[in-house]
């Protein structure tokens, strides 16, 4: 079924229009070559599957038991509790938006199970925040050639990036909002460059998919901005890794890219301490956290600064976000930074229907209503799909390692959202 199945997708790609920008457009009559005929008008074309008169079907697979239940709990929650909101207002265009779960446990042989039954048995329109790392890399190839619009990613692997993609092989129909291993590292030397004035920029990176990312994306912006990077890799959850810090140091970098992961990181940030560093240093997003602070506030005092990025924040700017947030996700997550991801996920999807209100609901109309313009991301910037860009969210703040500071987190806002082109133009 899934080979008949990719094999009408592929026909349907073939005789779509090439003005679709590679999209499925999810309908049964794609129109034909305009060489030949007139466009298709509103009237003729059909909606996608999954779209009624009355409600639209979506669907994920998280982890909601298992190891993992932790996170894909609040997770679900928060996409469930912002499409009660919605639906609750009535829904979009007169549609209620219906959402399908299974617990696939983390399990990529049940995730990728899961995901054949939702296009294939339900024939849902999209699917919405899909989860976890082994998921994701098992499945993401299915989702190019169903041509489904897929929304939101809990992980930042780098298979999920795309630059000026036009097909879905290319990926296309994959929309990822969270930020990107490989889109970090950019933002990271951008940040070196355009708040530090740095112009000679180290990375000490782990030799995974998460550290070899990130220095792919370190490397792509020096090369870019014509700034010379040094770089040393070390094993994740190495113990010594005093080799690759005195490389790096021995070669005067006057800023450091920080590219591991929570196990390796703060030994690297120990060792850099270890050997007198003074240059300041940035890590990812998901070291930002109270626990890796208090690992590293003690070898770092008084010698240099920690800072690291940030995607999502509660402020005065946010407090919307942060009202419906708690008005309808469950009392027990309203403060889960899980939670939050789960909503952005649901709005995001959200928005792109509320682009095509009064217009027929197709695959391809879909995604270029997504692709039209940057949509705002609640507690965060913004994410910009536009010209075959997926890359996730491309405006980070940036916070300090300071456990003394009131936040009680072990880190200090020193600067708000930055785009790329605002750090560096």
């Amino acid at each position: 079924m899934k080979k008949l199945v990719s094999l009408l997708l592929a026909l349907m790609m073939v005789l779509s229009l090439a003005a679709c920008g590679g999209g499925d457009t999810g309908n049964d009559n794609p129109p034909a070559d305009e060489s030949k005929a007139p466009a298709a008008s509103q009237d003729d074309v059909k909606p996608a599957q999954g779209v009624y008169d009355d409600k639209i079907v979506i669907a994920n697979s998280a982890a909601t038991s298992g190891p993992y239940a932790g996170i894909g709990l609040p997770y679900l929650s928060a996409i469930e509790g912002y499409l009660d909101m919605v639906n609750a207002e009535g829904g979009i265009d007169g549609r209620k938006i219906e959402f399908i779960h299974t617990d696939d446990e983390f399990d990529p042989v049940k995730g990728l199970a899961a995901l054949e039954a939702f296009v294939e048995d339900e024939k849902v329109f999209a699917i919405v925040g899909h989860f976890g790392t082994p998921v994701v890399g098992a499945t993401l190839e299915n989702l190019k050639d169903y041509g489904i619009p897929a929304v939101y990613f809990a992980t930042g692997i780098g298979q999920l990036f795309a630059d000026n993609a036009t097909t879905n092989e290319e990926g296309y129909n994959i929309f990822p909002i969270q930020p990107l291993y490989i889109t970090e590292g950019e933002i990271m030397v951008a940040r070196g460059v355009g708040t530090f004035d740095a112009t000679k920029i180290g990375i000490i990176y782990t030799n995974d998919d998460a550290g070899k990312n990130m220095l792919e994306g370190a490397q792509a912006k020096c090369d870019d901005l014509g700034i010379d990077l040094v770089e040393a890799q070390v094993a994740p959850g190495s113990a010594d890794v005093s080799a690759a810090v005195t490389s790096v140091l021995s070669e005067g970098v006057d800023f450091i890219v920080v590219g591991a992961i929570q196990a390796t990181m703060p030994t690297i940030v120990k060792e850099l301490a270890a050997q007198n560093n003074t240059a300041p240093a940035i890590t990812t997003y998901v070291n930002c956290a109270t626990p890796i602070a208090e690992q590293i506030a003690d070898s770092i005092k008084g010698k240099f600064d920690v800072y690291a990025s940030s995607w999502k924040i509660r402020d005065d700017e946010h407090a919307e976000d942060v009202a419906a947030f708690t008005k309808w996700v469950d009392p027990e997550y309203v403060n889960n930074t899980d939670g939050e991801s789960g909503w952005v996920a649901a709005h995001v999807f959200c928005e792109g229907l509320r682009r095509l209100e009064g217009k027929t609901v197709t695959w391809e109309a879909y995604m270029e209503a997504l692709a039209s313009e940057p949509i705002r991301v609640p507690f965060g910037g913004t994410v910009n799909f536009q010209n075959g860009r997926r890359a996730g969210v491309e405006s980070m703040n940036l916070s300090k390692c300071n456990m003394e500071h009131e936040s009680g987190t072990g880190w200090e806002l020193v600067d708000g959202f930055r785009s790329i082109e605002e750090l560096v133009g």
